[in-house]
């Protein structure tokens, strides 16, 4: 029998997924970031990982979404919604390891990405921007982050 090390990878990151699963996960809610906007948590707590949901442009104040705001405006909020969330845990941006960005509109990924830069210091995440059809209530943007509690 010869030694597979794809194998080998893929039954060491199942036995760790399991390890995981076994461990408590709990949802992540606070009121200074929007409601979820259907069936899902605003963050998963899965042992010391993170895991926050897709967010929309929403004040969480109002609970008014502009998606006509630009688009600086929008990945501002974004951002700030996903602070208050990793707040909720004792956490910080600087805590995320990655992010996903949806966009409608790649033509505007040097303004989202200006505003992107500018709340990241440091070490920037792991990130994949991909541009989409359509967005919920047809936002120009949507992030998820997954971030490490030390």
């Amino acid at each position: 029998m010869f030694f597979k090390p794809a194998l080998a990878v893929a039954m060491a990151a199942a036995c760790w997924a399991a390890g995981a699963h076994a461990q408590a996960i709990q949802a992540i809610a606070t009121p200074d970031a929007p409601k979820a906007i259907g069936p899902y948590s605003q963050a998963i707590k899965a042992g010391n990982v993170i895991y926050v949901s897709g967010t929309l442009p929403i004040d969480p104040k109002t609970n008014v979404l502009d998606k006509d705001a630009p688009i600086e405006a929008q990945t501002t909020l974004i951002l700030n919604n996903i602070k208050a969330v990793l707040a909720a845990e004792g956490l910080t941006l600087a805590h995320v390891v990655s992010t996903t960005v949806y966009m409608q509109d790649l033509n505007e990924f040097a303004k989202m990405n200006e505003t992107y830069a500018s709340f990241f210091t440091g070490v920037t995440p792991a990130r994949a921007t991909v541009q989409v059809a359509r967005l919920p209530r047809d936002v120009k943007i949507e992030i998820g982050a997954i971030a490490v509690k030390p």
